[in-house]
């Protein structure tokens, strides 16, 4: 096996759904988000990245922060300098207790029977951690103590880092664990993370909490292998399975048939190999693999493929289970991947991994591999990177927190990476480097992502010709199209402890060299709070970058930073809320050439700042005095909307709007395609086209994306549906708005299609379906109508 070779990151060196508005309030500047969690605790407002309509992963869970829960603790934030405890949280605030009976308080909003909740202990002097308890409460009444630890956090020093306390840099401060309650909550019930004891840790800080309504496990499939059935594994943990699972992967690989994975703990201390076989779970809340080596430290539990090299795999489904390690320290060298090795015409669909180095590093040559609908936390490298020679492959609906180094990353180290996708992802916290990058790479898709609260080194988009291997001799330099699309970045860029200046959210390097020979499409995206420039271009040169449809809103010093020169053309550029009064800082003079087209505002100066120093960020988070987010006035987020408010103008405006049909059948009305539930659907007659849907929108608005939606399950197959989109103000006259074209519903893209418009305004919005590829009726699962 070829180990990943060690990335030295030291180089000398809301959609259209969120709105901020920010105002000045004296040297600052404020953040109202519209729909924002009430401030329940002395909490600043801060817009938060998770269940954003139409981007990022659509996850199961119902998303609370501690600082706007009850409590009778210390907030803590909003900060964003590197080392402090706020700023690695959520939001860049959190909820310290330090005493016996404090606590954090959440009300359910929705029936939950399992929580995941995120926190950090303080490290003890030895840098081995500590171990503690929390006292879990259900109205009052105590339910569990849910063990804590600080043995997956708590790094020092230069990368790859160590746990000496004594070093410089401390970092990785968090972690998260998860349980269940046993029943199923009702809306309404609180539920109380309180500390009882501070004998094992004289502190516990609560970042927020994850409630879940978890499924029951799912049974054998028929005719499948079981691992415990048929080949002994210990599913309480106590032997060693590794032997006993590969031997039943093996099995079903020669029989052709699926391997199951029982509801249990199953230590494994080393890989297991698997190639044209289903390995299949009762529910990654259910099925656990861990474990690691007892004295071979660079063993643990992992499920890889065979390496190129050994003929790779092919034809692999992993599903339905969790991989949960041991890892407690970033050795590059070892494999200790949750997932790794090469998989051709593969998916990992609904596996947890967690506490692992990397959630899945994949090392080509390999195609047409997918990771879906997955969550990766808690590692101490990159959440997944699709390391050299990896080519058509995805990842996508894919929840990701707390990874050691970049997020989701495409590394194309010798051979090339072509035609990649990171599609609908949630990417929060990296703690080191970026939430999503491609080094170098052919025809890369970066499209309809959330990412938000970068810590250091790095920023929320990164493209670059960087790191070893990535260049044109090679054939792995940045090339062809890549698209980067409908994304929307939140708190991303941060400061760089080496270069000592800010690392833009949007960032670009030609270091290897430049970048010359592609189209760099940046489009209908939002860069939302930035700690510091909303642009930025360094190192090298970056030419082909061609801007459309972008809002700024808030930038900790610039909307552009240029310290390398290039090409870029910027129409529909709108910036505010910047905070240098010169929205531009360029040393470059006329190495960098703009071509401005329309539509554009807030962020062009000539001439543009060139200073000798680099301003302080001026963070843009903060709370209007009587809006809907005042601390001062904290609304219960149980109340009814108050009737006297104005409408919300940046959500989804069909929701739960008036619709009308030609047709349906059965259960299937109109009304399933607004309900906000992508599950339930509208379906015309059979083989009576045209058809349509239309919905009001209550008053004439100028709405410019239609996401279309069908249930994401795979069994809705792909197909294409031909629709038309009008519009009118009165219900009576209608004009074309689209013209009928084919949209293409494939449940690798979640069964999501998205229609552009020009924003002309209409009450009355009118899908008119011609034809159906894969059913002989009109169907729609959620019409989603935004303004941006």
């Amino acid at each position: 096996m070829t180990p990943p070779r060690g990335r030295r990151l030291f180089r000398r060196s809301l959609s259209a759904s969120l709105s901020l508005a920010l105002v000045a309030a004296g040297t600052a500047a404020a953040v109202v988000l519209a729909g924002a969690p009430a401030a329940r605790a002395a909490a600043v407002p801060a817009p938060s990245p998770v269940g954003i309509p139409g981007r990022g992963a659509t996850v199961p869970f119902t998303e609370q922060e501690a600082e706007y829960a009850a409590t009778n603790g210390t907030p803590i934030g909003p900060d964003r300098l590197y080392g402090s405890l706020p700023s690695e949280a959520s939001g860049r605030q959190a909820v310290t207790l330090d005493a016996a009976g404090e606590y954090v308080e959440f009300t359910l909003t929705a029936p939950a029977n399992a929580m995941t909740f995120r926190y950090s202990l303080p490290d003890n002097s030895a840098g081995t951690g500590r171990d503690a308890s929390i006292d879990v409460r259900v109205n009052g009444s105590s339910l569990k103590s849910v063990p804590v630890t600080s043995k997956y956090g708590w790094y020092y020093g230069g990368y790859p880092f160590n746990n000496n306390p004594g070093d410089t840099n401390p970092h990785h401060f968090y972690d998260e664990t998860r349980t269940m309650f046993g029943s199923t909550l009702a809306a309404g019930t609180k539920v109380r993370l309180q500390v009882t004891s501070t004998a094992d840790s004289p502190s516990f800080t609560i970042d927020l909490a994850d409630f879940e309504l978890v499924g029951a496990p799912t049974g054998r499939p028929t005719g499948a292998l079981d691992v415990v059935g048929d080949f002994g594994a210990d599913p309480t943990g106590a032997a060693d399975s590794t032997a006993k699972i590969q031997a039943a992967v093996d099995a079903g690989r020669t029989q052709g048939k699926e391997v199951y994975i029982p509801r249990g703990t199953f230590r494994v201390t080393d890989h297991i190999v698997v190639d044209k076989v289903t390995l299949r779970g009762a529910g990654p809340w259910y099925s656990v693999l861990t474990g690691r080596h007892a004295t071979d430290r660079s063993k643990a539990v992992g499920v890889y493929g065979k390496y190129a090299a050994q003929g790779g795999s092919s034809d692999v489904v992993l599903k339905d289970f969790a991989i949960i390690g041991d890892i407690r320290e970033r050795v590059d060298d070892d494999q200790v991947n949750a997932i790794g090795g090469a998989m051709s015409d593969s998916v990992v669909d609904n596996v947890w991994m967690q506490h692992t180095k990397c959630g899945a590093w994949m090392d080509g040559p390999m195609d047409n591999f997918t990771i879906r609908n997955s969550r990766i936390l808690d590692q101490t490298a990159d959440g997944v990177n699709f390391h050299y020679g990896v080519t058509n492959s995805t990842v996508t609906n894919t929840f990701v927190r707390n990874t050691g180094d970049d997020g989701l990353a495409m590394w194309a180290e010798n051979i090339p990476n072509v035609k990649n996708a990171f599609t609908f992802n949630t990417v929060i916290l990296p703690i080191l480097a970026n939430n999503i990058v491609t080094y170098g790479g052919k025809d890369i898709t970066i499209s309809d992502n959330v990412m938000s609260d970068t810590i250091t080194n790095g920023g929320g988009l990164h493209i670059a010709n960087r790191y070893p291997g990535v260049n044109s001799g090679r054939g792995t330099a940045v090339s062809g199209t890549h698209t980067a699309a409908r994304n929307t970045l939140i708190r991303t860029g941060n400061n760089d402890y080496n270069w000592q200046f800010g690392v833009g959210a949007i960032w670009f390097s030609g270091l290897n060299e430049p970048i010359s020979n592609a189209t760099i499409n940046i489009t209908d995206s939002e860069i939302l709070d930035s700690s510091y420039a909303a642009i930025h271009l360094i190192e090298g040169a970056t030419n082909g970058l061609r801007f459309d449809n972008i809002r700024i809103d808030g930038a900790g010093t610039y909307a552009l930073q240029v310290q390398a020169p290039g090409t870029a053309s910027f129409s529909r550029v709108v910036a505010t809320n910047i905070a240098q009064s010169n929205p531009i800082h360029n040393c470059v003079g006329g190495g960098f050439r703009i071509t401005r087209g329309e539509g554009n505002s807030g962020w062009y100066a000539d001439p543009p700042a060139c200073t000798g120093t680099w301003p302080a960020p001026v963070w843009t988070n903060g709370g209007v005095p009587g809006g809907p987010t005042d601390p001062t006035d904290p609304p219960d987020p149980t109340d009814p909307p108050d009737p006297t408010d104005p409408p919300e103008e940046t959500g989804n405006l069909a929701q739960g709007r008036p619709v009308t049909e030609t047709s349906h059948v059965d259960v299937y009305g109109a009304a399933n395609a607004v309900d906000g539930n992508a599950n339930s659907y509208w379906e015309s007659r059979n083989n009576a086209f045209p058809q349509s849907v239309t919905v009001d929108l209550g008053a004439a608005k100028a709405v410019k994306r239609l996401v279309l939606k069908l249930p994401p399950a795979p069994a809705w197959a792909t197909r294409t549906q031909t629709i038309g989109v009008s519009g009118s103000t009165d219900n009576s006259t209608y004009n074309a708005l689209k013209a009928s074209a084919g949209y293409t519903f494939d449940p690798s893209n979640r069964n999501t299609a998205t229609v552009t418009l020009t924003g002309t305004p209409a009450r009355y919005l009118r899908l008119t379906f011609t034809g159906n590829t894969g059913w002989p009726a009109a169907q729609l699962s959620e019409l989603e109508a935004y303004t941006g």
